[in-house]
């Protein structure tokens, strides 16, 4: 399983791995690295959706990618919650390295669009559908959700920010052994 490693300049992307630090909602580090990897499969699409962004003055900010199954372990020990969670012994698209969670910035300042809530607000405002949020918000989820769709990504109705590959159950779990060093480290 080839796991490719999302960093500029290949991918030009702000990387701000949530789960490597105390800011995420289990207040504090998941991972001991803050290092974002792929499948192969999912940054060849991740690829086209920068290119699609780039044309609109736009780049992709990472809050999550490959996501080792102790660390899905961890997030549903503290949380175990299937509307935001993906239930471990079933696997999540993370820890297949076929999801990303991820925003849209402005590419000349780096600000953050306004998409109505933070990263990982479990509740029904995160839904991607959600008419509760500002109109600007709305549209910068439409507009976030067309580049992805455009670039071949599914989309996770319950939450604005992720994204995974179609069929991503053909895929394997992996656990942090995969990477060397893992993500997980003594975190």
């Amino acid at each position: 399983m080839t796991l490719v490693a999302i960093t500029p300049p290949d991918y030009q992307v702000a990387i701000d791995l949530r789960y490597a630090t105390p800011a995420n909602f289990t207040g504090k580090p998941v991972y001991a690295r803050a290092e974002a990897f792929l499948h192969v499969d999912a940054a060849r699409h991740l690829s086209r959706a920068i290119e699609l962004a780039a044309a609109l003055g736009l780049r992709f900010k990472i809050f999550d990618a490959f996501r080792p199954s102790e660390a899905q372990w961890k997030l549903w020990d503290f949380r175990p919650d299937p509307d935001f969670l993906a239930d471990p012994r079933r696997g999540s698209p993370h820890s297949r390295g076929v999801a990303v969670d991820l925003t849209l910035v402005d590419a000349a300042s780096g600000a953050e669009l306004d998409m109505g809530t933070e990263f990982d607000a479990f509740t029904e405002l995160s839904y991607h559908g959600s008419t509760e949020v500002g109109v600007e918000a709305q549209r910068n989820r439409h507009m976030l959700l067309g580049l992805m769709s455009a670039a071949g990504w599914d989309f996770y109705r319950r939450e604005w920010w992720h994204y995974q590959l179609f069929e991503s159950r053909r895929y394997p779990v992996l656990s942090d052994s995969v990477l060397a060093p893992g993500l997980m480290g003594a975190a």
